[in-house]
């Protein structure tokens, strides 16, 4: 990772940093990629793939119904409510 990698990425990003945060991420950058490249040096050869590091098995709760949820209650500390929603100020114009 050089100088001009740098300046393409935070191109491509249209991002802009001060010159001591730009030798920082060069430093982290290269530290990644040396990372990477000591990671695929590493032979991996009989090693069967997991989906999980750990062979545990979760343990599952039994479903049942729950009426825990009262919408009146809930409606009565909401701000805005109209024929049981929930009213919200408009984001998208």
């Amino acid at each position: 990772v050089d100088q001009q990698t740098i300046d393409k990425l935070l191109s491509l990003c249209q991002l802009s940093l001060q010159p001591d945060d730009r030798e920082k991420l060069l430093r982290d950058l290269s530290s990644i990629v040396e990372l990477v490249d000591f990671m695929q040096s590493i032979d991996t050869d009989g090693v069967k793939p997991l989906a999980h590091p750990l062979e545990v098995n979760q343990r599952f709760r039994p479903d049942e119904p729950d009426t825990s949820f009262e919408q009146e209650r809930y409606q009565a500390i909401a701000p805005q409510t109209r024929d049981g929603l929930y009213l919200v100020p408009r984001v998208v114009e």
